[in-house]
């Protein structure tokens, strides 16, 4: 019995030998991306053109590319059922300053329309922990996309 459950543990814990998507990070970036724009309930032309221009620069693409993402990252996030799904290939490749610039990011969307809902707070918090970036990282990057691009506090 103890054999078996080593066995087991074994074949659990080996790597997966599949091929990597390389599409899964920058779709996964758009969508949690498009989930901040939507956090709200509300979803902002001005904050999918944010969306597409963050991920141009973030991934090098030209702006037709990262506007097909986006599109491709809304259709995912309508049929996903948590947020796991895209913040866990974001955790396994992207190193700790990376997944902060990633939280810059989520901030320039939720402060995009000028206005930040407690829903898109939420979100950007829920998502940093996820990632586990530091709290006060966190808050400095708010502060930081504040002072950038300045932003009436408060919902709707």
């Amino acid at each position: 019995m103890i054999r078996k459950l080593q066995a087991l543990l074994a074949r659990l814990s080996r790597p997966d030998h599949a091929p990597v998507d390389p599409d899964r990070v920058p779709l996964a970036m758009a969508a949690l991306l498009v989930e901040a724009a939507r956090a709200d309930h509300n979803v902002k032309e001005d904050e999918l053109q944010e969306i597409g221009a963050l991920l141009a620069v973030r991934l090098d693409l030209p702006v037709d590319e990262a506007s097909a993402l986006v599109h491709r990252a809304r259709d995912a996030v309508e049929d996903s059922v948590s947020l796991y799904e895209f913040t866990r290939p974001l955790q396994e490749a992207l190193g700790y300053e990376e997944k902060a610039e990633f939280v810059r990011m989520l901030w320039h969307v939720a402060l995009a329309d000028r206005r930040l809902d407690k829903y898109e707070e939420y979100l950007v918090g829920k998502v940093s922990e996820l990632l586990y970036v530091a709290r006060g990282d966190v808050i400095r990057l708010r502060h930081e996309v504040l002072q950038a691009k300045p932003a009436a506090t408060g919902g709707d």
